[in-house]
């Protein structure tokens, strides 16, 4: 008999986190999208599941272009495989594109001529930041308020016209995509649909049809129509009246580690909606409220919120729990915290508070 708890330590074992890979780009390019908004977190994120969590790693492959951090998915930036971003964006991106068009409708009459300066500025000199950007427009008499500029940018890249370039500083800038992806991979719909069936379902599995719908935005109809392209590569399972599906295969659970401090963009949390209960069998969360807060993980359930302060020497990951927590439960946190710590190149302290 399956349960959530079961669901939710084979996941560990599905997103590498208690199943670690060499190297950010094989993390990348198993979990095929990893949800990028917040850099600093999204890096630990990636980190998290490698071997031998570094900065230099995932900055390297950024830098290289071989990861780009882009918006493609949802309207939001997910890291991704450069050799996966086109298909992956001719596919999704015409269910985001309409979101961003709809509050850009002030601008409509002039994205055209926009698209072109910023085609033209990014041609001239590549690797601008979002204020070079503004800068630039600005000089040419855009008069783009921040938040124009920021959708005018998200646009751009779910139309595959730019994408990250390498970053300066650590932070983000932008790039033509021509440039910076040489040789896209081209899948027709039905291929793409399968392999992004495949792909989420080995990586993000046991999960369901509509946890699929959700991360890549699409409707139903195409998920099951991927899912009917990839079903001789995966297997599935009933439970609590819904089908998991997954990688062929028995259950793959680890339990080490067992801990683990994750920020609430993590895909352990943001892979899924439909089935996203599963790391809280207890259901310490009240239904349908989300975590407002980073999370505290043991042994694949949710046991308290965290909160992350990272001062000049220290890291600090304040727990609020969301029921008391056992001695062997903290110990694993604290364990948790020495590795983020580390990551960070910071002392890591962990702070219970009431």
């Amino acid at each position: 008999m399956t349960s959530d708890r079961d669901i939710a330590r084979w996941r560990l074992h599905s997103q590498r986190l208690a199943d670690p890979v060499d190297g950010a780009d094989a993390v990348v390019s198993t979990l095929l999208g990893v949800q990028a908004e917040n850099p600093s977190q999204s890096a630990w994120a990636v980190a998290a599941r490698t071997t031998n969590p570094t900065q230099e790693d995932l900055a390297g492959a950024l830098a290289s272009g071989r990861v780009l951090r882009t918006h493609v998915l949802r309207p939001t930036w997910h890291y991704v495989r450069a050799e996966d971003s086109a298909w992956l964006l001719e596919l999704t991106a015409p269910r985001v594109l309409p979101v961003i068009q709809q509050q850009l409708r002030a601008l409509a009459d002039r994205l055209t001529r926009l698209t072109d300066e910023v085609l033209s500025i990014l041609a001239e000199r590549p690797d601008r930041t979002r204020g070079e950007l503004a800068g630039e427009l600005e000089a040419r008499g855009s008069g783009l308020t921040g938040q124009q500029l920021m959708l005018l940018l998200a646009r751009l890249e779910l139309r595959a016209l730019i994408c990250s370039g390498v970053p300066a500083d650590g932070e983000h800038t932008y790039a033509l995509f021509s440039e910076r992806v040489r040789a896209p991979r081209r899948l027709d719909r039905d291929e793409a649909l399968a392999e992004l069936a495949l792909r989420y379902f080995t990586s993000h599995g046991p999960a369901t049809e509509r946890d699929l719908a959700y991360w890549a935005t699409l409707t139903l109809t195409d998920v099951r129509r991927g899912i009917a392209g990839a079903c001789d590569r995966l297997s599935s399972f009933e439970h609590d009246g819904r089908v998991f599906l997954h990688a062929p295969g028995d259950a793959q659970v680890s339990a080490a580690p067992s801990g683990h401090l994750l920020q609430v963009l993590d895909e352990m949390y943001r892979g899924y909606q439909d089935s996203r209960s599963v790391i809280d069998a207890e259901r310490l969360l009240p239904d349908g409220r989300e975590t407002a807060l980073g999370m505290a993980l043991v042994d694949a359930q949710l046991v308290a919120g965290m909160r992350r302060t990272v001062s000049r020497n220290v890291v600090t990951f304040g727990l609020e729990p969301h029921r008391a927590l056992r001695t062997a439960e903290l110990a694993s946190l604290r364990e948790a915290a020495d590795r983020y710590g580390a990551f960070l190149g910071l002392e890591s302290r962990v702070e219970v508070r009431a």
